[in-house]
């Protein structure tokens, strides 16, 4: 049962889980209904209804013939608790370990895999950015990435972003690189995010996202050189005229044509 497993995700064992739930759906109780509603056995439904009223997650009162009844607390009284008391283990988390963390300089190159993983990791770099950011996205990356752009343009860094797929966004220099030679160069499954010159993400779309990551100085700066290129062509390709193109060799000029495409 999925409320089952949830609730033992968060702390609960499986007896407390059961417990609670029962009284959910039936309360007041003492302690033998309980058990015959939850599936507990009598010998544990105790021990678990006292955990729980240590935790305050059951209220308990003095029924007739001086046994003890019980009721849960409500639903959104204890999730809301659960949520401001993980709030504040992941706030004292974050700053104890950013206390621990030293990321020094280096040229080693670091995997990454797991989409979740590797887009979060993105957006990491693009929330630590100081100066720059330098994009190569296609629509979900995009989608799950905007937030993040968007805040980095309101902190007034540079943004260049090379959009492969159908796509809009509204703010730095960005540009939408022409299908085919996306598909030529496998854009549209490769993801690039470049910031302050220090550090990169190269990604792979393709079956389980795995990216390479690295402050290696060389390997950032053609990254980076990369997307600026792409950037730099479409600005030009924007000033050619009709008598310019005309005198590229026809191969120039199909790459040209391509981004009017």
């Amino acid at each position: 049962m999925e409320l089952l497993g949830n609730l033992t995700a968060i702390g609960f064992t499986e007896y407390e889980a059961k417990v609670y739930m029962a009284l959910l759906r039936d309360n007041p109780a003492n302690g033998y209904q309980v058990s015959k509603r939850s599936g507990v056995p009598r010998s544990m439904v105790y021990e678990s209804l006292g955990r729980l009223y240590a935790r305050g997650a059951v209220l308990t009162t003095a029924g007739e013939e001086k046994s003890t009844l019980y009721r849960p607390l409500p639903p959104d009284v204890l999730l809301d608790r659960y949520d401001q008391e993980q709030r504040h283990l992941i706030s004292d988390l974050r700053d104890g370990l950013r206390a621990l963390h030293t990321a020094a300089d280096e040229d080693h190159v670091w995997s990454v895999t797991g989409r979740s993983s590797v887009l979060s990791y993105a957006g990491q770099m693009i929330r630590r950015a100081k100066q720059d950011v330098w994009l190569v996205v296609n629509d979900a990356a995009l989608e799950t990435l905007r937030p993040q752009i968007s805040a980095a343009s309101k902190r007034g860094l540079r943004l260049g972003t090379l959009l492969t797929g159908e796509g809009e966004l509204e703010v730095g220099q960005a540009v939408r690189h022409p299908q085919r030679e996306s598909e030529a160069q496998e854009l549209t499954d490769t993801i690039v995010v470049v910031t302050d010159s220090v550090e990169a993400l190269i990604a792979s779309t393709l079956g389980d996202m795995t990216a390479t990551v690295t402050r290696n100085r060389q390997l950032v700066l053609i990254a980076r050189q990369f997307v600026w290129m792409e950037l730099f062509a479409q600005r030009v390709y924007t000033q050619l005229g009709p008598k310019l193109l005309a005198k590229l060799s026809p191969e120039d000029q199909s790459i040209f044509e391509s981004y009017s495409q």
